[in-house]
Parts: structure tokens; C-alpha cells; sequence
């Protein structure tokens, strides 16, 4: 690639220097699927019992947010370590191969993420049960086996069912029993959309960089159905959602308030036609942003609905 090749990347990335390269280390596009899935599950817990312990909360919203972003550190190293990132790679931080920063520097503030999130985690344990430990000890483990390890699972066509389930319903479901001190069935099915969103927002990943992973001997979902099968998959995905939000409402497992979710359909349908003749990872970077924030608004709805429903019961 072209000298001008590789200033159109940083142009078009808009990448700066300064904390700017730390900020981006943490790739804060992906933080929501931290962020959103305690919100619900706070909320949710809201919802049954009218009450909310608001440090147990920010606990649990900053341990998670802390796990979410060493485990991006700890893609941006291994990733670099197996050479699939190269300084014209879209959709990283950038640090290592475009910031010059040294692997062990990030490798080590993933490290130092993890420790503080233990921390907070040690904090919520003490005030909940220390049953929680282990889950968040199991789910440490898959954040950095994600792309660490013999067989990363970023490699294979579990990323999204991974992702999904542990960011969305074991997140959901740790946020709600923090807080109420039990777990139900209703929240894990209602931890399902959140769980789709999440799958979908790895999935937009993987479609924007299936040809360089391909390359590298990847086996995500994208490369195997091929590209406009998998943005297919992504649509039949986002449908469901609001098909099975509406059967939740229906059926009263939540507030008629949770219509407010289907402000989300429209950022959802607009980000479907983003794909639109698009190939190339900086064309298709549009479509993975918009997915995270179709995930944000769709959750943020969904939570203020659940808090509405407590304020004018």
C-alpha cells in the first residue's frame, strides 16, 4: 500500500495523538456492550423490588466497562503478536502498529484492568455473594482467551455466541442479582435481545474484516456463510429482536413503556442499508459503528422504559 494510502487510513480513522491513543486503545464504540447490559439488568432489578443500590451499580457498571476494554488490550497484542494488524488495519486502536507503543506496554494495562476490575469485583462480592467470583473469574478467562491462547476463539465461528451470552445474558443476569439477591427465568429470556445485539455487533466486526482474517486462517461466521449471506444474517437477527420485544410486551414480561424501544427500528434498518455495495473495511466501518449504536439506543430505551414503569406505576 501507498505512503498516501496509509495517511488516507489515519485521515479517515480521524486518528489523533496525545490521550487520544490511549482513548482509542480502549476502542469506546464496543464499551456499551458493557455499558447497556448492567443498565438493563440494574433496571430490571429496579423494576421488582423499586429499589437500587447506586454503588453495588456503579461497581458493577465500571468493573465491567474495565473487563470490556483489557479485553480489546489484549485483541489489539495478540492480534499484533500473529501479525493480522498492520498499520493499514481498520477497526483497531492503532496503538501498537500506528502509535508506535510498545505490545508489552498495552499487554500490561490489560493486565492492570483486570486487577482493578477484581478489585471492584472483590467490593460487589463482599456486599452480594461470592458465587459472583467465579462467574466473573470464568468470564475474565474467555476475555482473554478471546484472541490469547493456543485457539483463540476470535478464530473460530463461536465469537458471537460467546460474546452475546456472557456480555449480555451472564451480565444481565449478575447486574439483577446484585441487586435483588436471586436470578428468574423471566430475566435470562428477557437478557435475549440484549444477548442478539451484542452477537450482532461482533458479527458487523468480523463482516468489515473478513477478508483480512480469511487470509489469516480465521473461521468466523462472516467467512463462512461469505459476506452477503452473513449481513442477512444480521438483518433476520435485528428483526427478531423487535418481533420478540413485541412478544415480551405482549405477553407482559415488560411494561407497555418498553414500546419506546421501536425508536430504535429506524438506526436498525438504517444500519442494513450502510452494507449497501460496500466491500472494503474503511467503507464498511460506518455499518459496525451504527450497530453499536442501534445496541446503545435500543438498550437505553429498553432500561428508561423499565424505570418508567416503577415512577408511574
Amino acid at each position: 500500500m501507498a505512503s498516501s494510502d496509509k495517511i488516507s487510513v489515519r485521515q479517515a480513522l480521524n486518528e489523533k495523538g496525545g490521550k487520544d491513543v490511549w482513548w482509542r486503545l480502549l476502542r469506546p464504540h464496543t464499551l456499551t456492550a458493557s455499558f447497556i447490559p448492567v443498565f438493563i439488568g440494574s433496571m430490571l432489578a429496579y423494576s421488582h423490588n423499586s429499589l437500587l443500590h447506586f454503588p453495588l451499580f456503579l461497581a458493577m457498571l465500571a468493573a465491567s466497562i474495565l473487563i470490556q476494554a483489557a479485553t480489546n488490550m489484549f485483541n489489539e497484542y495478540f492480534d499484533y503478536k500473529r501479525g493480522l494488524d498492520n498499520e493499514h488495519s481498520v477497526g483497531i486502536g492503532g496503538t501498537i502498529v500506528r502509535d508506535k507503543i510498545k505490545p508489552k506496554t498495552v499487554l500490561n494495562l490489560g493486565y492492570l484492568f483486570f486487577i482493578l476490575a477484581i478489585l471492584l469485583g472483590i467490593y460487589i462480592c463482599i456486599s452480594s455473594s461470592w458465587w459472583i467470583a467465579g462467574i466473573g473469574a470464568g468470564s475474565m478467562v474467555v476475555g482473554y482467551l478471546y484472541t490469547g491462547g493456543p485457539l483463540p476463539i476470535a478464530y473460530t465461528p463461536f465469537g458471537e455466541l460467546f460474546a452475546g451470552f456472557l456480555m449480555g445474558t451472564v451480565l444481565i443476569g449478575i447486574s439483577f442479582f446484585i441487586q435483588t439477591g436471586f436470578i428468574d427465568t423471566d430475566v435470562l429470556l428477557l437478557s435475549i435481545p440484549t444477548a442478539l445485539f451484542i452477537a450482532c455487533l461482533l458479527l458487523a466486526n468480523n463482516i468489515r474484516d473478513l477478508d483480512g482474517d480469511k487470509k489469516h486462517g480465521r473461521k468466523t461466521i462472516a467467512i463462512l456463510l461469505g459476506r452477503r449471506k452473513a449481513i442477512v444474517l444480521q438483518s433476520i437477527t435485528f428483526l427478531f429482536i423487535y418481533l420478540l420485544t413485541a412478544f415480551f410486551i405482549l405477553s407482559g414480561k415488560l411494561p407497555l413503556w418498553s414500546l419506546l424501544v421501536y425508536i430504535s427500528l429506524g438506526s436498525a434498518i438504517k444500519t442494513i442499508k450502510l452494507y449497501k455495495g460496500k466491500t472494503k473495511p474503511l467503507e464498511l466501518m460506518p455499518a459496525m459503528i451504527a450497530t453499536g449504536k442501534t445496541n446503545t439506543l435500543y438498550g437505553f430505551l429498553l432500561g428508561i422504559s423499565l424505570l418508567l414503569s416503577v415512577l408511574f406505576y
